[in-house]
C-alpha cells in the first residue's frame, strides 16, 4: 500500500517549483458554509503535513498547540506558520517544522502541495506533504507546542471518518469538518485540509 500511495502522491500533488499550478484550487473555512463571505485579507502561510514512513503503516504527525500561545491555543494542527522572509512556502514549512518540533530537514523529502486553504483568521495556507524517514528526534518548543501525536494515514484517508459538525458563531450556525482520533479532535482548517488531500488523491 505504501508504494502505491507514494506513487499517487507524486502523481496528484502540485510540483513545489510552480507558484500557482493550474490544478490548484483554493479551499476555505467557508466551503461548508455557502453565503458566508467574511474572510479578511489573506496573509501567506505554509504548513508541512509530515507523513512518517513507519514499517507498521504510514502515519501523519500532528501538533497540539500550547494552551499559552495566542495563536489557536490547544488546537490540533500541522507544523507551520506565516511566510516571513522565507524564499518559498516550502522554506517556511520546513523552518517552522524544525522550530516547533525539531525534525531536521535531512529526514524530510518534500513531495508536493495541494489546495491552498483560506482561514477566517486571515491566512492563505499552502499545505505541503513531506515524507519523513523514521529515526528523527523530537524537540518541542513549549511556547508553541504542548505535544505531538501520529494518526494512521489509512484512518485519515477514509472519508467515513470525516465528520461534519456545527457550531454557533456570531449568532449563526457554521459547519466544519472534524476527524476525531483516539481522544484527539482534529477539526477546522486542519481537518478541512485533510479532506482536501483525500479529494485530491481519491475523490
Amino acid at each position: 500500500m505504501s508504494t502505491d500511495l507514494e506513487q499517487l502522491l507524486r502523481a496528484r500533488l502540485d510540483p513545489l517549483h510552480v507558484a500557482a499550478p493550474a490544478s490548484a484550487r483554493t479551499r476555505s473555512d467557508n466551503d461548508l458554509n455557502p453565503g458566508w463571505d467574511n474572510h479578511p485579507e489573506q496573509r501567506p502561510a505554509a504548513v508541512l503535513a509530515p507523513i512518517v514512513k513507519r514499517a507498521s503503516g504510514w502515519t501523519m504527525l500532528f501538533t497540539e498547540r500550547s494552551h499559552e500561545t495566542p495563536a489557536h491555543p490547544g488546537q490540533i494542527s500541522f507544523p507551520g506558520g506565516r511566510v516571513a522572509g522565507d524564499e518559498s512556502a516550502l522554506d517556511t514549512a520546513l523552518r517552522e517544522t524544525f522550530e516547533e518540533v525539531g525534525i531536521e530537514r535531512r529526514f524530510i523529502e518534500p513531495i508536493g502541495a495541494w489546495d491552498r486553504y483560506d482561514t477566517i483568521t486571515g491566512f492563505r495556507v499552502t499545505p505541503i506533504v513531506g515524507l519523513v524517514e523514521p529515526g528523527f528526534s523530537l524537540t518541542l518548543d513549549p511556547r508553541e507546542v504542548a505535544s505531538v501525536f501520529e494518526a494512521p494515514l489509512d484512518f485519515l484517508m477514509n472519508p467515513a471518518n470525516h465528520e461534519v459538525r456545527e457550531a454557533q458563531w456570531q449568532g449563526r450556525t457554521r459547519y466544519y469538518y472534524a476527524i476525531p482520533y483516539e481522544g484527539h479532535n482534529i477539526w477546522g482548517a486542519t481537518a478541512g485540509m485533510i479532506r482536501g488531500l483525500w479529494e485530491r488523491l481519491y475523490g
